[in-house]
């Protein structure tokens, strides 16, 4: 991010939007007072709140960072909601006045003595907007607050902060790609230009009215603009399932079951998505569908067995054996990551493979282009912005050509431009005979790769998933 001038009034509710990379979660961590110091790059320029260096105005300031993972301080949810008080010397019973009604709001309705490693991607995501709430702070820094949410959730949330900041006047800034659910709250709309500078600025309607060709050009998602991609259509689920499950029960290793007696069949060279609110399993059924976690009971198998005592069984098998037969895309990214850069993180599967350098470095260059990655193939991983990152890991199960792609949530944090070229490339994918799971809140994704949709429903109560056609 560079060459950005902007005022921002207190009250304002303005919505920061702009291409993956624009720099849109570094300008909140700057607001928030978390950069500075000769260890995190070059500055220059001057960043205030409410007159002063931001660096001093830590308290005046709420931030929800883009990774729900980072946000968690303490093992038990109501500790954790009630640490921002805290540090700011709120009374004692008026903590916990503030800790469940921030829990309430944003509908995380668990025991406050809940381990917070124990809750999924959405239900942290919400853990920490319900800290933020708590600290009544005079701005709130929301970074992608709705990514990882059900579409209740996404409702349920944004009227939180609805009601959070209208009545008292707080200063919002939101950082998020669906634009839809936010346009009508905000007063303003900031677009940052990936090379520097704003790019539009002005109230929500002008902004997308005026400007929204550009826009959608640019990679922003604009309210309203239709996706030129295929529509998945329904396909027929007969003949040899590349994954079943029988009677399975999953479950975290060291955690309760969450869900039982699931009777599950992925169709070969299909695409399938898996859809659910938050904490009804969908992560975990990822994971063990993959082979990366075992079954509690029953069992899941392959339709191409392994010679010897291995079989048919993805979770007896070794890494070595998963490499090409299922990939699997972590819901987050940095989780995957074992490399110093780009380039040598896309060639981690192709050279466990045996490939020469010839056909790694191939395949290297063909995953860093379709993925608008090749200006950043030096960097390193967790360097980059939460798209990228979430680009490279999807790049990194392609680049290896594994027969089954196992991928949660896999168009977190994507601009417009980035969503199209990973959706189609999955789609891609599936033409050419590879079978696609895919565990997704986003409804493009359900509409473009729901060929079969698996709904896990509500949760642990709900035992049987529903399949639906697209």
């Amino acid at each position: 991010m560079s060459d950005l001038s902007v005022v921002i009034e207190p009250g304002e509710r303005v919505l920061v939007l702009g291409a993956s990379g624009a720099g849109k979660s570094t300008l909140l961590a700057g607001i928030a007072g978390l950069l500075g110091g000769e260890d995190e790059g070059e500055s220059s320029g001057h960043l205030l709140v409410d007159g002063v260096d931001a660096r001093a105005a830590r308290g005046r300031t709420g931030l929800v960072l883009q990774d729900p993972d980072a946000a968690a301080v303490f093992s038990r949810v109501g500790d954790d909601v009630a640490f921002g008080c805290e540090n700011l010397g709120v009374d004692r019973e008026e903590i916990w006045r503030r800790v469940r009604r921030s829990l309430d709001a944003v509908g995380l309705r668990v025991p406050l003595e809940r381990r917070t490693d124990a809750l999924s991607g959405g239900e942290k995501q919400r853990l920490a907007i319900a800290g933020v709430l708590a600290m009544e702070p005079g701005a709130i820094l929301l970074d992608e607050p709705t990514a990882n949410l059900d579409p209740s959730g996404v409702l349920e949330v944004r009227d939180a902060i609805e009601r959070a900041v209208v009545a008292e006047g707080t200063t919002l800034l939101v950082v998020e790609h669906r634009t839809e659910v936010w346009a009508d709250l905000m007063t303003r709309v900031i677009v940052l230009d990936a090379d520097g500078g704003v790019l539009a600025d002005g109230p929500p309607l002008t902004v997308f009215e005026q400007e929204g060709e550009g826009l959608a050009a640019a990679g922003v998602w604009v309210p309203g603009r239709s996706i030129d991609l295929p529509l998945a259509v329904p396909g027929d689920m007969a003949g040899t399932a590349a994954l079943s499950a029988t009677r399975l029960a999953i479950g975290r290793p060291g955690a309760p079951v969450v869900r039982t007696d699931l009777e599950i069949e992925i169709a070969t060279g299909r695409s399938t998505v898996v859809v659910g609110e938050n904490g009804a399993g969908k992560s975990t059924l990822a994971l063990t569908l993959a082979g990366l976690i075992p079954e509690r009971s029953g069992s899941v198998v392959a339709a191409e067995p392994l010679a010897g005592r291995r079989g048919r069984r993805p979770s007896h098998w070794s890494s070595r054996e998963l490499l090409t037969r299922i990939g699997t895309v972590f819901q987050d990214p940095e989780h995957q990551f074992l490399s110093a850069t780009v380039r040598d993180e896309l060639a981690v599967g192709p050279l466990a493979l045996g490939l020469g350098r010839a056909e790694t470095d191939r395949r290297v260059d063909e995953m860093l282009e379709v993925l608008g990655l090749d200006r950043l193939a030096l960097a390193n991983p967790f360097t980059l912005s939460g798209g990228q990152k979430r680009r490279l890991s999807v790049g990194t199960v392609l680049a290896a050509g594994p027969s089954v792609m196992v991928l949660d949530e896999p168009t977190f944090g994507q601009d417009r431009a980035s969503w199209i070229r990973l959706v189609a490339l999955l789609q891609q994918e599936v033409r050419t005979g590879a079978t696609v799971v895919a565990v997704t809140h986003d409804q493009g994704v359900v509409q473009h790769l729901g060929q079969s949709i698996l709904d896990l429903g509500s949760g642990a109560g709900d035992r049987a998933p529903q399949r639906r056609a697209a």
